[in-house]
């Protein structure tokens, strides 16, 4: 009985191991996952686009707007104030490339111009990105670890290859736009211009012209040949309706604006933000109707008094009056205050004071400073209330979607200022002062202040001055978000002239990420002939070639920006 047992038992156990072996089969096939041979390339354009444009936008609202100084941080601020980063990861912008090197081959299969285009503009944008951030980075190798288990360590390629091969792909992107063949594409997943070729090919030739003028110190023939071809051309980005924009829908927090209190219940992330004080002096010194979009004056306004008999009041006045023991509000009571019309100030006497105030409607936070939180005698430093006495940012920036909130990829006014840097070349791109006007003009329409321009651009410091130095500021002020760009245009020109602040590590801006650990650790041998291959400068300090301030081929015998 025991044998025939034994043997049942066998018997039943291999039928069993059979029927869960098929069934495993028919299991690992995934009914609703994609089909390589058979995908539709209309549905990975909107993850590519999206994770792009929120990661650009976070850039350029985040720890880039601190080293162009757009913002300082009051709270957590070492990364955004004193550029004291440790090693970038750069895995979430190759992640965008695997993708989108799958809708680019699919859209190849399927002769879909459209398609092959967007791919070609999305790849140059991203790869823009990455060796504007770290310099050599994977380019001709990248994304190709299917194919070859030697390319899971792929090699860096130069900056020079990779710009080149930007350029090179955002020409062949602009002509399969003028095709204006959408061949194969399904309305509502373009999520920057609803399928529209011309509006691609108008941001394809934007992207060149800014990669152009970016290599326009290495490589100035070919960038004067390139602009002055787009310009002739007439097909760029001219009016901020054709910028290339994504809005926030806000419905989640992954698709919601950087910070919105909607998802940030104690509004930490919206408080520690501050403008700068550079940016805040450059819009108020000429009146700019961009401050008031932006940026919202001070809660409590400091008040310079002779006959107070202290150096300063020990509690806050409100519509004049002294509100015993108050020495300060909450940011959503003074907020509630503010809008019912309720003026809160503050007053000192300059003759006792032992220190400096800023008595501005707007303030802005210094550069680098050691402890942003006190300034301008914050009576409540640290984390848990807003500081009064400095400004942050307008209201609509604590939202998480609509109107204004958008992260934006190139614009108009990039381009119009980029027109007006190459006439003061001398490049055939039209007059600067033309080019200059209709950055500006292209900026305050943007934000909803467009009727402000005839009075905005007759005024001293805004009415053309013919000098670079103009044109740089202007576009730095419209770069507002785009910091990133606003950082690179530093890079290359030294304007406006940014300085770092005393708790700086480095007395000088940084100019590029430091490569990031899994490259160093598990590429070594590429990313250490990468490495290699930086400029070494007397500000490299401690973290010797692989340092935010050790220079990429890009800046290389430019003496920019320092």
């Amino acid at each position: 009985m025991l044998k025939i047992l034994s043997k049942s038992a066998l018997a039943l156990a291999i039928v069993v191991a059979s029927s869960c072996s098929d069934r495993l089969s028919e299991t690992n096939v995934n009914p609703n996952g994609i089909d390589p041979a058979t995908a539709n390339p209309n549905l990975m354009m909107p993850e590519v686009m999206n994770s792009a444009a929120r990661a650009y936008l976070e850039l350029g609202y985040g720890d880039v707007a601190g080293v162009a100084q757009h913002i300082q941080h009051d709270g957590w601020f070492s990364g955004v104030n004193h550029y004291d980063w440790g090693p970038q990861d750069w895995s979430g912008w190759y992640n965008m490339l695997r993708n989108n090197e799958f809708m680019y081959k699919r859209s190849v299969a399927l002769n879909y111009k459209f398609h092959q285009g967007v791919a070609l503009t999305m790849r140059s944008f991203i790869f823009g990105v990455i060796t504007d951030l770290w310099g050599d980075a994977p380019y001709t190798s990248a994304v190709k670890g299917d194919q070859s288990n030697e390319l899971l360590k792929p090699a860096f390629d130069s900056q020079e290859v990779i710009y080149k091969g930007i350029i090179a792909d955002l020409k062949a992107a602009s002509e399969l736009f003028g095709t204006k063949d959408a061949t194969g594409y399904t309305t509502g997943y373009d999520l920057f211009y609803a399928g529209n070729p011309t509006s691609w090919q108008k941001f394809a030739n934007t992207l060149l012209l800014r990669y152009y003028m970016r290599v326009s110190d290495k490589m100035p023939a070919e960038a004067k040949a390139g602009i002055e071809a787009i310009y002739s051309s007439g097909v760029y980005i001219k009016t901020q309706a054709e910028d290339a924009t994504m809005a926030y829908i806000g419905a989640t927090a992954g698709n919601a604006w950087p910070g919105a209190v909607a998802f940030d219940q104690e509004q930490s992330n919206f408080r520690r933000k501050k403008p700068a004080q550079a940016f805040v002096n450059a819009l108020v010194s000429t009146g700019d109707p961009r401050l008031k979009v932006w940026l919202a004056p001070v809660h409590v306004r400091w008040v310079a008094d002779e006959t107070l008999t202290t150096d300063v009041d020990k509690f806050i006045r409100k519509d004049g009056v002294i509100q015993q023991n108050v020495s300060y509000l909450t940011d959503l009571v003074l907020l509630a205050e503010v809008k019912k019309g309720t003026k809160y100030t503050r007053h000192y006497n300059p003759k006792l004071y032992k220190g400096t105030l800023d008595t501005g409607e707007y303030v802005g936070v210094p550069a680098g400073l050691i402890q942003p939180d006190t300034y301008n005698n914050n009576p409540t430093p640290g984390q848990t209330v807003q500081n009064q006495h400095v400004s942050q940012l307008a209201e609509v920036y604590r939202g998480s979607s609509g109107g204004l909130l958008k992260a934006r990829l190139a614009s108009s006014a990039e381009a119009s200022f980029i027109l007006a840097e190459a006439a003061l070349k001398g490049w055939s791109v039209g007059t600067a002062q033309a080019n200059y006007n209709a950055g500006v003009k292209n900026s305050l329409e943007t934000w909803g202040v467009g009727s402000q321009y005839d009075a905005f651009i007759a005024k001293p410091g805004v009415a053309f001055n013919n000098t670079l130095a103009q044109v740089m500021e202007q576009k730095w002020l419209a770069n507002w978000t785009m910091a990133t760009e606003a950082w690179f245009d530093y890079r290359r020109t030294g304007l406006p002239a940014l300085k770092a602040g005393p708790a700086s590590a480095e007395p000088v801006v940084a100019v590029r990420f430091n490569y990031g650990d899994n490259e160093v650790n598990f590429n070594r041998t590429n990313a250490d002939a990468a490495i290699n291959k930086l400029e070494v400068t007397k500000h490299s300090g401690l973290r010797g070639k692989n340092s935010q301030w050790s220079k990429p081929w890009v800046l290389q015998g430019t003496n920019k920006p320092w």
